[in-house]
């Protein structure tokens, strides 16, 4: 593993739901592209919002949204369903604090298009501390020889990554 190994997005939310799949995503080992939750997810992200800036990347970020707010920038996060909405609030905690870091300063809002709703996120000194204790969790994980073992939770009967655990 290289020592340039760098918590992304992706890691932090789905650390909060399964770190092995972590561990399975940081060795490039990729899910299961005919999982029919996995397509969801990608059309909802492409179809809504068809107004705003959509998939910006800016070095190892992977914003979803993009838009201009009052008197900063506004990231949105967009997720198929509110089902992991902490997990997803951690994401995009994490954008905005890898963006402070940047020197920009970002809003960020949960969008949950399918339940028309969406949640305005601000990134505060608290929360700025989860996401720097979350980002040296989720390292340490990558950095491991071996996936943590499976393990059975709620999520699993529509993961993308089910055949490496259950097969």
């Amino acid at each position: 593993m290289s020592a340039e190994v760098r918590a992304l997005g992706s890691y932090v939310q789905a650390y909060l739901i399964c770190p092995r799949q972590v561990w399975l995503m940081s060795r490039q080992i990729c899910p299961d592209e005919d999982n029919v939750y996995l397509e969801l997810g990608r059309l909802i992200g492409a179809q809504a919002y068809g107004r705003e800036r959509k998939e910006v990347r800016l070095e190892h970020l992977s914003i979803d949204l993009v838009r201009r707010g009052d008197r900063d920038f506004v990231v949105g996060e967009v997720k198929k369903s509110s089902r992991a909405r902490e997990a997803a609030r951690m994401q995009l905690a994490f954008y905005l604090y890898e963006l402070r870091e940047m020197g920009i300063e970002a809003e960020g809002e949960l969008l949950f298009p399918e339940e028309r709703r969406r949640e305005r996120l601000i990134l505060d000194d608290s929360l700025a501390r989860q996401v720097e204790e979350l980002k040296v969790r989720v390292l340490a994980l990558i950095y491991r020889d071996q996936p943590p073992p499976p393990e059975k939770i709620q999520f699993c009967g529509k993961c993308a990554y089910a055949e490496f655990c259950w097969a």
